[in-house]
Formats: structure tokens, C-alpha cells, sequence
């Protein structure tokens, strides 16, 4: 579990109870509207349904996965698998890297070492990788694109149940002034919904996913420029500094060391 993405959960519905608590004293009821519930929750459902495939939609649990779990490899771990490989390459031939590849977790490493093992042709090496690099970003905006259509529209959804409450407030001007406080809580409360719903939710999970999207594209640069350096039968020394050219500057002499 990504704890990063824990501590700031928990921390969001901690400050949103207190504040509920104290606004509130206990009357947790006033916070409730169904008329703002289904115009928040009923729209931007729509929405997602009206601008996304189907096949997008259903992985929507998978995008929450991502969020609270990180499976990603870091920097350092692919330099170092690389690196052994290098040698291993540089020492006792590429076909001595089979009985490695077998053992490599990750998919997108493992291809690309038993395409260079079988002996297939650089250039067909790198179109190939990079296809699946190109599949793996349009699969991560998907992710980036559902949140972000709940933080565009959840708030406008919102305004329009406000607008609503307020249009039946004005109507009973004059009138029941319970009928005119209820009107006027929905119109409140579906504004507070769309509001919590676009800042604390999807704002932050998606910029979360846009974020590990970003690394986990430069891990595989970093890991297509150590295969085809391996393929081209670089010096391991060489294979490293190309690596360590996707990393910041400060963290390159520790992981040389290393």
C-alpha cells in the first residue's frame, strides 16, 4: 500500500469530520440532502457515462488500485537489474542472459531481453518497446481522464441542484419558512457534495496517477536505453551512464555507489 496516498486520506476525512463536528455539534443530519445527492453523484455519473467508452468505465476499479497500491520498480532497482545484466552480457555473451530472462518480474523487461537473446533486429527491438510504451500512456490517461471529468463536473452539478434550491426558495417566498430552509440546505449541502467530491476525491487521485504515469514512463526509457545498449554490446560502464541519465543529479553518485 502506497502510504503516502493513506496518510493523506485519512488526514482529508479527519479535517472534514472535525470541522463537520464542530460546524455541527453533533447534528450530523443537516449535512444530508438526497436532491443533492442524486444531482451530484446521478450527474457526474452521466458524465463519465457520456464521454467515456465502456471499456474504460469498467476499469475504473483498477485506477483506484493504483492509487492506494504502488507496484511500481524504482529507479534504482532497474539500474541495478540492468547493470547485472550488462555484465553478464559483457562477460559471458548475450545468449548467456536465457536463463536470466526467465527470472525478470518485470513483463516489459523480460520482452525486451528475450527479443535481444533471440536475436531480433535493434531496430525492431525499439519499435516494439516503444509501442508498448505509447499503450501504457494511453491506458494512464485514461485513469487521469475519469478523475478529471469528476473534478470538472461535479462542481458544476452542483451549482445547478444550488440553483435549484434556490429557484424553489424563491418560490415560497412568502410562504411555509421550513419549506423555504429545507430549499435552501440543498441548495448549500449540493454545492459542499460537488465541491469535497472535485478537491478532496478526484483532484488528488488524479494528479497522484498523472504523477506515478510520469515515473513509470521514465523507467522504461531507462530501461529500453540499458536493453539496446546490452544489444549493442556496450561496455557495462557505458550501459550505467546512460541509465543514470534519467536520473536527477543528486541521486546519481548514490546509486553508482550502490
Amino acid at each position: 500500500m502506497d502510504k503516502a496516498s493513506l496518510i493523506g486520506s485519512l488526514l482529508g476525512v479527519v479535517a472534514c469530520v472535525y470541522v463537520a463536528y464542530r460546524a455541527s455539534h453533533g447534528h450530523w443530519e443537516m449535512f444530508y440532502s438526497e436532491k443533492g445527492l442524486v444531482m451530484v453523484f446521478g450527474g457526474t455519473i452521466s458524465v463519465i457515462f457520456m464521454a467515456m467508452p465502456m471499456e474504460k468505465i469498467k476499469c475504473v476499479g483498477g485506477y483506484f488500485k493504483s492509487f492506494m497500491f504502488h507496484k511500481g520498480v524504482g529507479a534504482g532497482d532497474v539500474i541495478k537489474t540492468m547493470n547485472d545484466l550488462a555484465e553478464k552480457a559483457r562477460r559471458d555473451g548475450v545468449l548467456a542472459l536465457e536463463s536470466e530472462v526467465q527470472g525478470i518480474k518485470d513483463p516489459f523487461l523480460q520482452a525486451g531481453m528475450r527479443m535481444v537473446v533471440d536475436g531480433i533486429d535493434p531496430a525492431s527491438i525499439e519499435m516494439t518497446l516503444r509501442m508498448e510504451v505509447l499503450a501504457m500512456q494511453d491506458r494512464h490517461k485514461a485513469g487521469k481522464k475519469f478523475f478529471d471529468l469528476i473534478k470538472l463536473y461535479s462542481p458544476g452539478y452542483g451549482l445547478v441542484a444550488t440553483l435549484i434550491g434556490q429557484i424553489g426558495m424563491f418560490g415560497q417566498l412568502g410562504g411555509d419558512i421550513e419549506t423555504m430552509g429545507h430549499m435552501l440546505a440543498v441548495a448549500v449541502v449540493a454545492t459542499m457534495y460537488g465541491t469535497v467530491l472535485a478537491n478532496a476525491v478526484a483532484g488528488p487521485i488524479g494528479d497522484k496517477l498523472a504523477l506515478r504515469s510520469g515515473e513509470e514512463i521514465v523507467n522504461r526509457e531507462m530501461i529500453l536505453t540499458g536493453i539496446m545498449s546490452i544489444q549493442s554490446g556496450d561496455n557495462p560502464r557505458v550501459t550505467l551512464d546512460k541509465m543514470l541519465a534519467f536520473v536527477p543529479s543528486v541521486a546519481r553518485t548514490k546509486l553508482k555507489a550502490a
